[in-house]
Parts: structure tokens; C-alpha cells; sequence
């Protein structure tokens, strides 16, 4: 068993607006790493990420970047236990619209490798609506 998920949602912004909420370290801390991003999301980079509501930084490693279509980048699993890769995909709607999926994997198949992959979907859900109310208002 592989434990991962995906989240989505719609927002109504080009497809350019969007992804540049996500790579840019001063829009994204605007709304999600609300303790500061330290440099945008360029491929091969190792950035932090820092939020008020978890103290201490998170490193994140780029992957890869296609600019306005993906991000896929790894972190460290909050077990200790090795890295969880995530990716986001922007896919334009209209010209107006952006469908943001977040996907998230390869948590350890174990009772706290399942309540630790809920966690982080609950964070991603909330990114996207926080990222909405952002972008949108």
C-alpha cells in the first residue's frame, strides 16, 4: 500500500497569476508560509519555508519547474524517516480560470505514516482555499 493523495481546487485567475502565488517567495508567504519563504522555486534550488503555526524551517528541494503547468519538489516526512515528494500541477481552465492540484506521497505504510499523510492533506486543502481567498479577494 502507497500512501499518498491528491487535493484540487478551482481558482479564477490566469493560469500565469497562479503559479507565480506558488513560486514567489513573497506572494506564498502572504498566505502559506506565513514565517517566510527564503527564494523562489527554481529547479535544483534548496529553499525554506517557515510557518508561524510550526516553529522552525523546513527545507525544500526543487525538482522540477515548468513554468505555469509544475512544481515538484521533496521535503522531509515530519517522522524524520526520510523525504515526501510533492506536486503541484496548474492546469488553465480559460483565460480566467486555474484548476491547482496538489499531490503528496510515499509516507511510511504504518498507522503514523496514514495520521501523518492526513495531516499534510488537511495543509494542502487549506493552502489551496487560502490561496483562493489570496489571489481572488
Amino acid at each position: 500500500m502507497e500512501l499518498k493523495f491528491e487535493v484540487f481546487g478551482r481558482i479564477e485567475k490566469p493560469v500565469s497569476e497562479v503559479f507565480d502565488a506558488v513560486y514567489n517567495p513573497d506572494k506564498l508567504s502572504g498566505y502559506f508560509t506565513t514565517g517566510g519563504a527564503s527564494a523562489p522555486l527554481d529547479e535544483g534550488a534548496t529553499v525554506t519555508w517557515d510557518f508561524a503555526d510550526f516553529p522552525g524551517a523546513f527545507p525544500v528541494t526543487v525538482r522540477k519547474v515548468d513554468r505555469d503547468h509544475l512544481i515538484v519538489f521533496e521535503w522531509p516526512s515530519d517522522d524524520g524517516e526520510g523525504t515526501t515528494q510533492v506536486r503541484i500541477e496548474f492546469e488553465p481552465l480559460d483565460e480566467r480560470s486555474t484548476m491547482v492540484r496538489i499531490a503528496e506521497g510515499s509516507w511510511r505504510a504504518t498507522q503514523d505514516g496514514l495520521d501523518r499523510s492526513y495531516g499534510n492533506c488537511m495543509g494542502w486543502t487549506q493552502m489551496i482555499a487560502c490561496m483562493k481567498v489570496y489571489l481572488e479577494h
